[in-house]
């Protein structure tokens, strides 16, 4: 399993942790920058990933900025992505279960890297509904 990830400025201390973490559970990591704490701008850092996880070069990508709304908006330009922004495990749950997400997108600014690591969790381990789901996000695309 390839996992992209990236970041703004605001995001960029928990994705250094979070590569870490995912190392050390097997996963492989790209990351799509950014590396420092320098004011930048979401969308150089998004869309790389965003055609990454299109293309099928990652299976699947972690977004990070300051609220979070910033890369979920970007991310969601791109026809094959599905970036769903989760605030707690239970969010970060549904947005697979329930929207298939490929790309989860956290808010670093409003969450402790704690409650970043057990959405991450949370959303690697729930496995995709399909059924009346499905349907759902086939009417997504216009």
């Amino acid at each position: 399993m390839i996992i992209g990830i990236c970041s703004d400025h605001a995001g960029v201390e928990y994705k250094s942790k979070l590569i870490s973490y995912l190392l050390g559970k097997g996963y492989e990591v790209v990351n799509f920058g950014t590396d420092s704490t320098d004011s930048c701008d979401y969308p150089d850092f998004a869309h790389p990933m965003g055609k990454a996880v299109e293309s099928g070069k990652c299976n699947l990508g972690i977004a990070i900025c300051g609220t979070g709304n910033g890369m979920a908006m970007t991310l969601n330009h791109h026809k094959g992505i599905r970036a769903g922004l989760a605030w707690n495990t239970a969010i970060g749950k549904l947005v697979k279960e329930h929207n298939n997400a490929n790309v989860l997108v956290l808010p670093a600014r409003f969450i402790s890297y704690q409650m970043a690591v057990s959405i991450v969790r949370a959303w690697l381990s729930t496995q995709f509904a399909g059924g009346r789901h499905q349907r759902r996000i086939d009417k997504i695309p216009l």
